[in-house]
């Protein structure tokens, strides 16, 4: 099989080239404004710190990118609704994080172990602030209602995806990236912006089927 017909063929594949823009546009805003909040909550006191978590944590990204990938190759309408949702979902929580900008206090961290040096690490690859809501929440919550809501889930896709999501979204309470609040925000966002693009991707697709049923007539 020919390499350009190969590139034509998983084209749609490209669109998740919009990850780097999106990349910058979050470290543009992920900075101190005039005023920054604390959402940090009793609970979130009583949370303690698990270095270990860190590990889900990092894996995150790659974690989003293996999910869209085998939603690509099962449905691509699937993979269209996911990623556009994440998009949106992205989008809006950076017009948050320039309006309203939320920090979270980290540990400082003494070890020196390879854990501890990766705690570390993300420390300064992300500076606290762009907290709420959580962009590891939403999407690992999103890439779980994507799978509920489709037709190819089996137990152990869910079990899975369920399963690492739930760890992912946890670690960011127990690396104290995260509180409460932004986990809570997350999953909202989540939740309406994925109710309003599914509702937006059935009407293009009814509208795509009428055009090509009038076509058909003619």
């Amino acid at each position: 099989m020919k390499l350009p017909f190969l590139l034509k063929k998983h084209s749609p594949l490209g669109l998740m080239l919009v990850f780097p823009f999106l990349g910058a546009i979050y470290a543009a805003v992920n900075q101190p404004g005039e005023k920054v909040y604390s959402l940090v909550t009793p609970i979130d006191q009583m949370v303690p710190f698990i270095k270990w978590f860190i590990i889900p944590y990092a894996f995150w990204i790659f974690y989003i990118y293996i999910c869209l990938l085998f939603y690509y190759k099962k449905d691509r309408q699937v993979y269209y609704l996911t990623l556009t949702t994440y998009v949106v979902s992205a989008l809006i929580s950076y017009g948050i994080y320039s309006v309203f900008q939320t920090t979270v206090p980290r540990p400082e961290i003494q070890d020196n172990d390879i854990v501890s040096q990766l705690v570390r690490y993300m420390y300064q690859r992300d500076r606290p602030f762009n907290c709420f809501p959580s962009i590891h929440v939403f999407s690992s919550y999103l890439m779980m209602k994507t799978l509920f809501k489709s037709s190819f889930k089996t137990k152990i896709n869910q079990m899975l995806i369920y399963g690492m999501s739930i760890f992912i979204i946890v670690s960011t309470m127990f690396v104290k990236q995260h509180v409460l609040l932004d986990v809570v925000g997350g999953i909202l966002l989540a939740e309406v912006v994925y109710r309003f693009m599914s509702r937006l991707q059935i009407l293009v697709m009814a509208r795509k089927q009428r055009q090509s049923n009038v076509g058909v007539g003619l």
